[in-house]
């Protein structure tokens, strides 16, 4: 997601005129202002420069005492600091800022301030602070009509709930408010950044319809700019999931080219894992470890631990794809060690942000002093060394106990992993999830969902020329495969039964190519079985043939029993899913009506009539060939 932070832009033109109406100025509250933008144009290229600016700004206006050009140097000084990464200096001059705001009833100032705060906390990764902070602007903004600022805060507001899958939806509804606004005003860079936040938004909840939509229009807005690459990557993820290799490498490609010629290298190495995980969706092995070892040249020197991790991560699945199992061990040990590089990372981030508030308080308690009569000092002081006396005792058992919590931590985090595993492997990860989360799991009505069965036509037959052991470990072989088809088709496995095998798509997670992804996955199934018969039959060894029927319809779907418990589906779609199983041919996909109905325009689908189904009459079903091919 991309954060609304402080933007400036100033040119040597500008600078240079700003310089010669300073110097031909009177001390006055015009040489105050022109001052402050001088400061403000120096912020990317001079910041000592800047700094001298502002204070020159500040003492002018102390002396003229002009409150809103104080605060505006002060602002600025706040900024500044905020830049070289001095967060708690940029606190302190920000602080004094909006005592001054307030004081003059300047309420866009203040709103201002506190969204620059918000910026602070967010980066210190104190998300509950930032977001009373960019709440407290809103509320200001929006009772000045302050669009501007509105659109800010309502868009940094949605990047913080954006940070967990739980929040996820009220992430889009400040989203969307944002990109109302930003249409309003007709801002191009608030428009793209609203879309592509949204688009991102719709990606992680797997939405692609929607997330198409928003990624193509902040594209649109950030044509030319140093945010392209974001939108064009986004855009690569989601023509991968929905399997357009093709389009997903080509704005992979386009971003990696572009984030090139601007010099940055964070997007650069976006653009190669994006690239590289596309390669290996296609089987594109060499390319793909090309694009991951590529991206590791820029993200190791970059310090850019998620690219990197991501891809580690592709190498070790490149090489064991190419049975090169001395490279696939090396980067799998690699990609452990940067995994516990980042929990490291996040808790020294967590204790940071501890102590990050503690010198904040302690800065705030040291203005305060300076407002106190001499012998106030001394009693403040004194608490103030109990006080820090304290945080140091503390501050020394946290850290006894974060030691024996590290060496613990590895021993706990691959049991509580483990358990997760395992938790996941029976329920979808939504469920399993909610599971975890409350205790329970709601039972769930879906509206479109479409149901693949399966059952080998002559296992009884083929079973008497197994022992038990062979019958199993043949069953197991097949189901297994149909265990890796199904998931490269996005669909989820519900259950086993004796020989037949039931799975669906568009649960528990919506989406709106379900009907056509357990076509992909029965003809998939269908190839594996006929190769399988194929190397038996050669053999002399007896072989499966398989059964398989389709149906799309309404589902309700949740967890059965408190022992032992499932995840399963009911519905007169599953019975009638069920029936285009037992009323279908070997090595063919048997569809009902209302799934050709919405599978017709991308597949050769060829009528068998009318066909009486047990317990439900005549039913018009049809065999899928093949899908229609375009010139």
């Amino acid at each position: 997601m991309i954060w609304i932070g402080f933007s400036f832009i100033a040119f040597s033109s500008e600078k240079d005129s700003l310089r010669k109406l300073i110097n031909s100025s009177k001390p006055d509250t015009t040489k105050v202002n022109f001052l402050n933008q001088l400061s403000k144009s120096l912020f990317d290229l001079k910041p000592d420069s800047a700094i001298q600016v502002a204070n020159e700004a500040k003492k002018l206006s102390e002396k003229l005492n002009f409150s809103q050009g104080k605060a505006l140097s002060l602002k600025n000084l706040g900024i500044i600091s905020y830049l070289q990464g001095m967060y708690v200096d940029a606190i302190r001059f920000w602080d004094e800022a909006i005592v001054i705001y307030r004081d003059i009833g300047d309420k866009r100032g203040e709103a201002n301030i506190l969204g620059n705060k918000a910026s602070v906390y967010f980066n210190e990764g104190d998300e509950a602070k930032s977001l009373e902070l960019d709440l407290q602007s809103l509320k200001i903004s929006e009772s000045i009509n302050d669009t501007l600022r509105i659109v800010t805060s309502l868009n940094n507001i949605g990047t913080v709930y954006l940070n967990k899958s739980a929040t996820y939806k009220k992430a889009l509804e400040y989203f969307r408010r944002s990109y109302e606004f930003s249409h309003a005003i007709n801002n191009q860079y608030l428009i793209g950044t609203a879309s592509v936040n949204l688009g991102e938004a719709y990606y992680k909840m797997k939405d692609d319809v929607s997330a198409l939509k928003y990624l193509k229009e902040a594209h649109s807005a950030f044509d030319g700019t140093e945010d392209l690459p974001y939108a064009l990557n986004y855009l690569g993820r989601v023509y991968s999931r929905q399997k357009q290799y093709s389009l997903a490498i080509e704005k992979h490609k386009e971003a990696f080219e572009f984030s090139r010629k601007l010099g940055n290298k964070l997007d650069m190495t976006q653009s190669l894992v994006g690239w590289g995980q596309v390669c290996l969706a296609r089987d594109e092995i060499k390319d793909a470890i090309e694009k991951f070892l590529k991206c590791l040249e820029i993200s190791i020197p970059l310090k850019a631990t998620a690219e990197t991790k991501d891809a580690y991560e592709g190498l070790t699945k490149g090489y064991s794809k190419e049975k090169d199992f001395s490279n696939a061990f090396k980067y799998q040990n690699l990609l452990l060690e940067i995994k516990d590089t980042i929990y490291n990372i996040n808790t020294d981030k967590k204790l940071g942000t501890l102590q990050f508030n503690f010198d904040i308080e302690k800065k705030e308690s040291e203005i305060r002093l300076l407002t106190k009569d001499k012998e106030l000092q001394v009693k403040e002081l004194q608490r103030q060394r109990l006080v820090r006396n304290g945080f140091i005792g503390g501050f020394t058992i946290v850290l006894l106990f974060a030691g024996v919590f590290l060496v613990q931590r590895n021993k706990i985090s691959k049991e509580k992993k483990r358990s997760d595993e395992l938790l996941e492997n029976i329920l979808p990860a939504e469920t399993a999830e909610e599971l975890k989360a409350t205790g329970t799991a709601k039972v769930k009505s879906y509206d479109m969902v479409s149901v693949l069965f399966t059952d080998f036509k002559n296992f009884t037959k083929a079973s008497e020329n197994l022992s038990p052991e062979e019958l199993v470990a043949e069953i197991n072989l097949c189901f297994s495969e149909f265990d890796r088809i199904i998931t490269r088709n996005r669909l989820e496995k519900i259950k086993t039964i004796g020989d037949a095998y039931m799975c669906a798509g568009g649960i528990p997670a919506t989406n709106n190519t379900h009907h056509f992804d357990v076509i992909e996955a029965g003809f998939e199934i269908i190839a594996f079985i006929e190769k399988n018969k194929k190397e038996k039959s050669d053999k002399g060894l007896p072989f499966f043939e398989i059964r398989l029927g389709i149906h799309t319809g309404p589902i309700v779907a949740g967890i059965v029993g408190i022992k032992k418990f499932a995840y399963d589906i009911w519905g007169d779609t599953v019975n009638t899913a069920s029936r285009m199983e037992s009323s279908g041919v070997p090595g063919k996909v048997n569809i009902s009506q209302g799934t050709y109905e919405l599978v017709k325009d991308r597949y050769n689908c060829v009528h068998r009539g009318k066909i009486e189904a047990k317990n439900k009459g005549e039913i018009d079903m049809y065999f899928v060939e093949g899908p229609i091919e375009t010139a």
